[in-house]
């Protein structure tokens, strides 16, 4: 690749700009693709692991993944592929659902702070704070001026994380409704698939159009030179979980991870541990 994947899928404004079956900074086919993730995986397992000991050494970093995307377009897929390759050890998952009464007596932001990965952890989100402002918008759970008033606060919010230590890599999965048409169908065609089904995801297909509106002005409004959106084609997964994967692969060789040196003397350890027996 002549630049970065992180650089070629950042430089996105509108989802109208990306064909969902594209496979952009990759040439091969599927089984190429499949076989290109497995080789990430000793690296990423490595640099994880790497992180996780620096955690213990009061080394403030982490790494947070926020996966946002229409219903379909991946997010559990991509958990499971790609977070899949590294030690769970050290991995921290969050699933944001409709606000519980506790959680809607606070700022919206409230209960995704209390979710933010902690030194040393690489945390992925699955759904998001972005949920705030597009079903916010699209259901109009919220007035204008509220979600306006969000998409300031989420600069600010992920600004902060980053200055304490965090890196952000957030990925737009994106189909198409002829995507999403299949993979429902898919799902109701298999009994094992049926709980995976909901028939409210119908609902929301009828305001597609408002939800690709929806997400323009989530690229305009919240990508930022601290946590820019990265816009992955989606409609071949194999294709997804391969952007995904290297996305964090070059997030997490950009930290520059060594080995954290030994905070003691080794060979005074070593001699007490021979005496020891």
């Amino acid at each position: 690749m002549s630049q970065s994947l992180s650089s070629t899928l950042s430089a996105v404004s509108s989802l109208a700009e990306v064909d969902s079956r594209s496979t952009p900074g990759f040439d091969g086919d599927k089984a190429a693709g499949k076989a290109a993730l497995a080789e990430l995986g000793t690296e990423l397992a490595d640099l994880q692991e790497r992180l996780h000991a620096h955690g213990t050494t009061g080394d403030p970093r982490s790494v947070l993944v926020v996966l946002q995307g229409m219903d379909t377009s991946g997010k559990g897929g991509t958990i499971e592929k790609v977070v899949g390759l590294v030690s769970p050890l050290g991995v921290r998952i969050a699933s944001f659902k409709k606000p519980t009464p506790e959680e809607l007596a606070h700022d919206f932001l409230w209960r995704v702070e209390r979710r933010l990965p902690s030194a040393g952890e690489l945390g992925v989100f699955d759904r998001s704070h972005y949920e705030d402002v597009l079903i916010g918008r699209v259901r109009r759970l919220a007035d204008v001026d509220e979600v306006e008033r969000r998409y300031d606060a989420i600069n600010a919010f992920e600004r902060r994380y980053v200055e304490s230590g965090g890196t952000v890599l957030k990925c737009l999965l994106h189909i198409s409704p002829d995507d999403q048409a299949a993979r429902l169908l898919a799902r109701l065609d298999d009994p094992t698939k049926h709980w995976k089904f909901n028939p409210g995801d119908i609902d929301e297909r009828e305001l597609w159009d408002d939800y690709q509106d929806a997400y323009d002005l989530v690229l305009q409004r919240t990508s930022t030179d601290v946590a820019p959106w990265h816009v992955v084609p989606s409609g071949r997964k194999w294709y997804r979980n391969w952007a995904v994967g290297r996305l964090l692969l070059e997030h997490l060789r950009a930290l520059d991870l060594t080995w954290p040196e030994a905070d003691y003397d080794v060979d005074e350890q070593r001699a007490r541990l021979a005496a020891s027996s």
